[in-house]
């Protein structure tokens, strides 16, 4: 697996990718209004291209193609952090937070934080990350729970 920096022509494969990871692995959690919500069929590609553009963001990248993604704010803040779900458990989404920690570090970053879902909050947990709060967010008229987690920076 090779781990990249993101370019704008990656803008449809990051937009296919968190759609595929939402409606996949977020199944198990969340209802179909809920992940309709969350990840609207077809996507706004210039919503998404706004939304990208402050941010940090790597690609994982096999044989096959993309594996997944990460993207966080200069501030320590990691917003999306998701895998194609044919590399789901595959160790892509520990290399993906590692080399996004071993940047913030270089950066002088001591915290990081996220929002994680309630499929990836078990998994931020094996990150060394702990639950700050769980919170109740609305997106598109759905309700979602999710959990603000911090972990100190110690890359």
């Amino acid at each position: 697996m090779r781990i990249r920096p993101y370019a704008s022509s990656d803008l449809s494969t990051v937009v296919a990718l968190f759609t595929a990871s939402v409606h996949t692995l977020g199944a198990k959690h969340y209802g179909p209004e809920q992940l309709d919500a969350w990840a609207p069929r077809p996507p706004d590609l210039e919503a998404w291209r706004q939304r990208l553009e402050p941010l940090r963001i790597l690609m994982a990248e096999d044989a096959l193609g993309p594996c997944g993604f990460i993207a966080w704010r200069d501030d320590g803040l990691i917003d999306l952090l998701y895998t194609a779900p044919r590399c789901a458990r595959r160790g892509v989404a520990s290399r993906l937070v590692q080399a996004a920690e071993d940047d913030l570090s270089a950066s002088g970053v001591t915290e990081l934080s996220t929002e994680a879902s309630l499929g990836a909050w078990p998994f931020f947990e094996t990150q060394g990350f702990t639950v700050v709060e769980p919170q109740t967010v609305t997106r598109r008229g759905a309700t979602f729970t999710r959990f603000l987690m911090k972990k100190e920076n110690a890359a």
